[in-house]
């Protein structure tokens, strides 16, 4: 036997072959009835698989997602994981949980969440490629962590992967939801004129500036933030800073920075929404503490366990740089 055909042998050894059943009352289209029956593979991951070629009925091949089900015995075959095009890095992780089917992380700032340009190395999916090995399955075909929410590169805080197909559709179906319990800790320019409140706006792609995300009148996606000041800093008639408490109703790319700034409440040192200085006293402090990033932390997560349903809640103290920055406001 030649290499190339051990090769194959062991290629087709390592194939899945999954067998389905749909019964009389199945209704719908194909793809979404064979996700409900085979829980283990999203429907995306059914979608790709089709388009393949890998799903079949009597020897037919099945290519045609949106078709109608109808009941028989569906044959799917799972080819094994191809290599992740991200490469594992041994960088060190700070893993508040980690079972079979899912891992939570306290994300460092500096760490982008995955590869893009700018940041093709050194990611949170590089660090997890690394630490969970063979323990990942093919997640949409290939063996990677399944990153369902993300963490601005320079925001702090909890974060969860998933490890499993199974795990990463139960995730995203909570965050579709927005059932999820996520709590963000800003230190901010100035407060908010109410102590407490909630912002309501659209979110959308500043047309002004592409790497930048804007309040919109029309267009964009609903976006909703609920935020406390939980301390102010400065005289009390008008602080010069402030901590607060946010919590995400809804999840869009630079939410709560782009909130604190429509309210006049910028996160401190942030580099894309803070525009205008700080006071002179804030500015000496940030620089003592060594900021060098927004001032956010993504203190708390809270969900259910998408597989075993366990109520999960992971809260993280403040890193160094804003716990320095909280002390160094204190005098102010």
């Amino acid at each position: 036997m030649s290499g190339a055909d051990a090769d194959a042998d062991d290629e087709a050894l390592a194939e899945e072959i999954l067998e389905v059943e749909l019964g009389e009352a199945v209704r719908g289209r194909l793809d979404r009835a064979l996700a409900d029956a085979a829980p283990t593979l999203s429907r995306a991951r059914l979608q790709a698989l089709m388009a393949e070629g890998a799903v079949s009925r009597d020897g037919a091949a099945l290519t045609d997602a949106s078709a109608k089900a109808t009941p028989g015995r569906y044959r799917i075959a799972i080819p094994p994981p191809t290599p992740a095009i991200p490469q594992p890095e041994p960088i060190p992780l700070t893993v508040l949980f980690e079972d079979a089917h899912l891992i939570v992380v306290d994300k460092p700032a500096g760490m982008a969440a995955h590869p893009a340009p700018g940041s093709e190395t050194g990611t949170l999916v590089n660090a997890l490629l690394a630490h969970c090995g063979a323990s990942l399955s093919g997640i949409g075909g290939v063996a990677r962590p399944g990153i369902v929410h993300r963490l601005d590169k320079d925001t702090s805080g909890v974060m969860v992967a998933a490890k499993t197909d199974a795990a990463h559709r139960g995730l995203a179906a909570l965050f579709e939801r927005h059932d999820i319990e996520r709590s963000y800790i800003a230190f901010t320019r100035g407060a908010p004129r109410a102590a407490r409140g909630t912002v309501v706006t659209r979110i959308a792609r500043s047309p002004r500036d592409r790497k930048k995300m804007a309040v919109v009148r029309a267009g964009g996606r609903d976006a909703i933030t609920h935020y406390e000041v939980r301390r102010a800093f400065g005289p009390a008639a008008r602080p010069l800073a402030a901590r607060l408490a946010c919590r995400l109703e809804t999840g869009r790319t630079h939410q709560i920075r782009v909130h604190l700034a429509h309210i006049g409440a910028p996160c401190l040192a942030d580099p894309l929404y803070g525009a205008g200085a700080p006071a002179p006293a804030v500015k000496a402090a940030t620089t003592s503490a060594g900021l060098a990033r927004q001032a956010l932390h993504a203190a708390v997560l809270g969900f259910v366990h998408p597989i075993t349903g366990e109520p999960l809640r992971f809260e993280t103290p403040l890193p160094p740089d804003l716990a320095r920055l909280e002390a160094e406001l204190e005098g102010l």
